[in-house]
């Protein structure tokens, strides 16, 4: 989520904007009078709301849903000041509405999160393919550059990782195209998904230190640097160090409490299970699988696939619960199967061949998570 460092009337006057509220009516949310608020859209940089006033306008940033933090942080992107000027409908063949494309990453998002490929790349190519980035301006360029983000993130779960059509491939075309922008965030974001890809395509060493850097890197939110260092056990998990990846995940987990974030505090219970099943510690990841699935918020097809895979992975490895293990890796196989999940099959298969090679050893091996 976006986050500032310090409010001015431009900034104001974005969140009114997103938000889409009156100035009577966003005055009266934050409990200022209307003509403070009218007289931050006035005096746009010049002006720096109060100390307390900083807080509020926090609070009500924070208050937002994603599709209100996306406009925000693109009418940033274009320059929200009353001073902008906006193209001429009638000298403007490429103008672009902007609203109907970002309400279509909107969708998009919604999409994924469904694992909905299908529509979701028909929504992001409907704009990508109008015309070339090189001949946007830069609000035009932002929503671009996020379209382009969110097909990585489509390839990503589709197992799409390395070539011309590949996460890595747009990942590094937006990373590009939010540098030219200027906008470190974003940039630092796509580090940490480049990251993500290092890791699924089997480069272990190099994805932990790219981690490693990024878990302090300022560019990145508290959450953002939380996920860096809970993935930089999971690729040491994945290379053989599970002692050392679990007090590194238990670090994560501590930051992931005290940001209140139940998804990802949940999530790293089934990825600290795994460590702990590497490092032959059945009792303790039964209880942690546990965990993670009676407190999973998270209901999207690719956490199941995931949830389930780690879940059947954990019985498989205890000869009294083979039987359900392979049960259980049935039905992730058949859920990734049906929403095209190529990478989480390819795990599910490595898992079997595991077994059927040495069942039920313990020790480095495939961990059925990319990451």
């Amino acid at each position: 989520m976006t986050t500032v460092q310090q409010w001015s009337g431009i900034e104001a006057r974005a969140l009114r904007k997103a938000s889409r509220r009156s100035v009577r009516d966003f005055a009266g949310d934050l409990g200022v009078a209307v003509r403070t608020v009218s007289n931050w859209e006035k005096l746009g940089a010049t002006t720096v709301p109060r100390a307390d006033t900083q807080a509020i306008l926090d609070t009500a940033l924070a208050r937002c849903d994603p599709a209100t933090h996306l406009r925000f942080e693109s009418l940033l992107s274009e320059g929200s000041g009353p001073a902008q000027s906006q193209p001429d409908p009638a000298n403007s063949p490429r103008l672009w509405d902007y609203e109907s494309w970002t309400e279509d990453i909107d969708r998009s998002v919604a999409a994924l999160s469904r694992q909905d490929f299908n529509f979701a790349a028909s929504l992001l190519d409907r704009w990508r393919g109008r015309w070339p980035a090189r001949e946007l301006d830069e609000k035009g360029l932002y929503l671009y550059a996020r379209s382009t983000t969110l097909l990585g993130d489509l390839q990503r779960d589709k197992g799409a990782l390395v070539g011309p059509l590949s996460a890595s491939h747009s990942y590094s075309e937006s990373h590009a195209l939010f540098t030219q922008l200027g906008i470190p965030r974003r940039v630092a974001q796509l580090d940490l998904s480049l990251a993500v890809v290092s890791e699924m395509s089997g480069k272990l060493d190099l994805a932990a230190k790219r981690y490693e850097h990024l878990a302090v890197d300022d560019r990145l939110s508290p959450r953002d640097r939380a996920r860096a260092r809970l993935w930089v056990g999971t690729a040491l998990s994945k290379s053989g160090e599970h002692d050392y990846a679990a007090s590194v995940m238990e670090s994560a987990i501590r930051a992931f409490e005290g940001l209140g974030e139940p998804e990802d505090w949940s999530v790293a219970h089934q990825k600290l299970a795994l460590a702990h099943r590497g490092a032959g510690n059945l009792e303790t990841a039964s209880r942690l699988i546990e965990v993670a699935r009676s407190t999973s918020a998270g209901d999207s097809p690719m956490q199941r696939v995931r949830l389930t895979t780690a879940h059947g992975h954990i019985l498989l490895s205890d000869r009294a619960t083979a039987g359900e293990g392979l049960h259980v890796l049935d039905t992730a196989a058949r859920q990734a199967a049906q929403y095209g999940m190529s990478h989480q099959l390819k795990s599910i298969e490595g898992i079997r061949r595991q077994f059927t090679q040495s069942p039920p050893t313990l020790g480095p091996g495939v961990t059925g998570e990319p990451g």
